[in-house]
């Protein structure tokens, strides 16, 4: 029993090691941005349930004082997370004082509208994308998905831009490619194609495989550890054509050993329990490349339960 109580005691110390880390680096960074009360309050709750069973069972311990010092580290995250919240505060009636504070000097009313447009005609590109990024390759319904907001807001270590165009097929995809993306050098891509490729796929199946095969060796040839995810077509008629082609689809990511996301599992996925994962594992400071099937679950989940037109919203649900 004594090593049951003492690798219970280990355990308790792994979990709460990242703990007072995180209360540092909150308290430095001044902001509440990027904590999840809710997802703090959830692990003192469990702690408070494991020292009320350790108190029913009688087992006055060590294990059960290394139960109080965790919850103590945790709870000062509540406390720092308040204080974050209260400067957050402050420097939003600052920032809003300063703006009511700014006075129009009279002859800008007749300003040189000219003159006044030169800082944005000359000023340095913020467009200009990243090498080594992560791209959404697809067609119409991907365009309308704001990836760049998204890789934000769910913490990605990594840049994500939108390449869909509502023209996209196989049979354009590699040139395409070339032409917008090779230059970019991905370290990642996910690719949503196919739902202009109905008719190729009917009539030239073996046409189709080798268009998908050849793209990802293409995109291979730009980059070979390039990581690579084939997203299904979508189906919400249960069209028996598009079934197959989606089974050819995997096959071609097993094939390609890559990664194959069903896109008819967007209705099951949880985009808010998501985001609380990855503002805990930002709070952390952990830093692992999430993995391209995280990526379009988060993606694909949002576009899910955002896009209020019922094309969109139909094109998703299976």
């Amino acid at each position: 029993m004594e090593y049951a109580h003492l690798f219970e005691a280990f355990m308790l110390i792994c979990f709460g090691f990242s703990w007072p880390l995180n209360v540092i680096k909150a308290y430095k960074a001044r902001t509440a941005k990027g904590t999840s009360l809710a997802f703090i309050i959830l692990i003192v709750t469990g702690y408070l349930a494991g020292i009320t069973a350790k108190i029913i069972n009688g087992q006055f311990n060590y294990v059960l004082a290394v139960y109080f010092i965790n919850l103590a580290i945790v709870m000062l995250n509540i406390f720092v997370y308040i204080r974050n919240k209260a400067l957050d505060r402050k420097a939003k009636v600052n920032k809003t004082l300063k703006v009511e504070n700014i006075k129009v000097e009279p002859e800008e009313e007749n300003m040189n509208y000219t003159n006044s447009l030169d800082k944005y005609i000359n000023r340095k590109d913020e467009s200009v994308e990243m090498k080594n990024s992560v791209i959404l390759m697809g067609s119409s319904m991907d365009k309308k998905i704001p990836v760049a907001e998204l890789g934000q807001s769910f913490a990605f270590n990594f840049k994500i831009y939108n390449h869909s165009d509502e023209k996209l097929s196989l049979t354009n995809a590699e040139d395409y490619f070339n032409q917008n993306i090779a230059g970019l050098a991905p370290e990642g891509i996910l690719l949503h194609l196919g739902d202009n490729d109905v008719k190729l796929f009917s009539s030239n199946t073996s046409g189709f495989d080798s268009y998908y095969l050849n793209l990802i060796n293409e995109i291979k040839s730009v980059n070979k550890n390039c990581r690579i995810a084939l997203i299904s077509v979508n189906n919400p008629e249960n069209d028996k054509t598009i079934v197959t082609m989606n089974a050819h689809i995997k096959a071609i990511a097993q094939a390609a050993n890559v990664d194959f996301v069903n896109i008819e599992n967007a209705k099951l996925w949880n985009p808010k329990a998501t985001k609380a994962a990855a503002d805990f594992a930002y709070g952390m400071g952990l830093k692992i490349r999430k993995p391209l099937r995280d990526v379009a679950e988060i993606l694909y989940s949002w576009a899910y339960n955002e896009l209020s037109d019922e094309k969109a919203s139909q094109a998703l649900v299976g």
